[in-house]
């Protein structure tokens, strides 16, 4: 179970974020200022990722980001009502990991943290066995059975099935699944409609009285 801290001064949002997470399965502490923020990133070696306010007390954000790439190198998501580029490029070459711009969904921050999460190798970030109808992945072992058969995925297919898993309910529009999956900014969704195409005919062959990936005309997909 991955430790987050978030660091927040707006008690409203700060409690959001953490009563979100904590429902998700994540342990979560919390502080209000950036000088409880940057003890916290000092002293409990268990915290996985930090996410980031700028605009915090005591000690900002940007200056608690700075402080903290001189002895640790914890992933920071950051959070800011600052939407323009430069203040994006300028976080990311301090050592921010991702950039979220205030007013923000939780979904996404959801699907943000565990792309981060990933990409550090932090280990468990949530449940390891992700199950649905007749379908069971297994996380650690990178395994999926359908009707209690191997189905063989692609590490790209593998990775949107998760997506969709560990998101029930939610949609994902085709940019935010590739730059989910792909980790880089979206610019063609033909890629993803192949892809989508070939793991939904697996899911098919494997399981023919069953549906699994929905598609929302205009929206993109979810699971179903």
């Amino acid at each position: 179970m991955a430790k987050i801290l978030i660091a927040e001064d707006d008690s409203e949002i700060n409690s959001l974020i953490c009563d979100f997470l904590s429902g998700e399965g994540f342990d979560v502490i919390s502080s209000h200022d950036g000088l409880a923020a940057i003890n916290a990133i000092r002293t409990d070696k268990n915290i996985s990722l930090v996410i980031l306010d700028l605009m915090l007390p005591y000690k900002s954000g940007d200056m608690v980001l700075s402080d903290a790439r001189t002895f640790t190198d914890v992933p920071f998501i950051v959070l800011s009502a600052k939407s323009d580029t430069r203040s994006k490029i300028d976080l990311i070459k301090m050592g921010a990991d991702d950039y979220m711009t205030k007013p923000f969904d939780l979904d996404e921050l959801l699907v943000r943290i565990n792309a981060v999460l990933r990409r550090m190798g932090k280990g468990d970030i949530g449940t390891a066995v992700l199950s649905h109808k007749n379908l069971i992945m297994n996380v650690s072992s990178k395994t999926v059975e359908v009707c209690t058969k191997p189905l063989f995925l692609t590490a790209k297919e593998f990775a949107i099935l998760e997506l969709l898993l560990r998101n029930s309910g939610t949609v994902f529009s085709k940019s935010r699944i590739f730059e989910t999956v792909w980790d880089e900014p979206f610019f063609d969704d033909s890629t993803i409609k192949v892809h989508m195409s070939n793991l939904r005919s697996k899911l098919k062959q494997a399981d023919p009285d069953n549906e699994y990936i929905e598609t929302v005309w205009g929206m993109g997909y979810k699971l179903c």
